[in-house]
């Protein structure tokens, strides 16, 4: 029987991305069957004294969550591949955002992936904010409000986490992800943490 796995993600979060690329390559040599869920780090600090910069990537952030809570609800079967698509823009092209807009990277992601390339539009409404919100909502009642992204549910038990900044390929993926489940199995765990030292790297 495959393993269950919810995996909330922000695509703008590199940090996200290198987990989920993780869960992609888990999914090559383990038996799981993956459920991806939009969560966002503009609600997460949405009324947050934040520096200028941060406030200026969280403004950015707000549209592709917003087209992902969209297609979370009309086309739930194509998010992991859109997630796919938008992320490898952002994060492996290196492609940020444009004058505080992702809508250049999401208007191709969509066309990739044969969405209407009229989603695009829903960056910058807010029109499924109120979604958006719930979706993030359900990962916050896993684990708490005092997290980031991505939140991975591993069966019934879900963690901030893991934050990795390499992509584990073929065995050693899967290997790092029975010890995730083994963990998450033991209803007294609950969290392992060192300072990060480096970087995420994409390759």
């Amino acid at each position: 029987m495959a393993e269950k796995v919810t995996f909330w993600f922000d695509t703008t979060c590199p940090f996200c991305w290198v987990t989920s690329r993780w869960i992609k390559e888990v999914e090559q040599v383990r038996d799981i069957e993956i459920q991806w869920v939009p969560m966002s780090l503009a609600v997460l600090n949405d009324g947050r004294d934040l520096p200028a910069d941060y406030q200026a990537r969280m403004k950015a952030a707000w549209g592709p969550a917003r087209v992902f809570a969209a297609v979370a609800t009309n086309n739930p079967e194509k998010l992991g591949e859109l997630y796919t698509a938008t992320g490898t823009r952002i994060h492996n092209d290196g492609r940020g955002a444009v004058d505080g807009s992702y809508n250049e990277v999401i208007s191709e992601a969509l066309a990739e992936v044969g969405l209407d390339a009229s989603l695009v539009e829903v960056a910058d409404s807010t029109e499924w904010d109120d979604a958006l919100r719930a979706f993030h909502q359900s990962a916050m009642d896993e684990v708490g409000n005092d997290v980031g992204t991505p939140v991975v549910k591993f069966g019934d038990t879900a963690f901030f986490g893991p934050v990795l900044t390499r992509i584990p390929r073929g065995e050693e993926a899967g290997e790092i992800f029975d010890a995730s489940v083994k963990l998450a199995s033991y209803p007294h765990f609950f969290e392992i943490k060192r300072s990060r030292t480096e970087s995420p790297e994409f390759n």
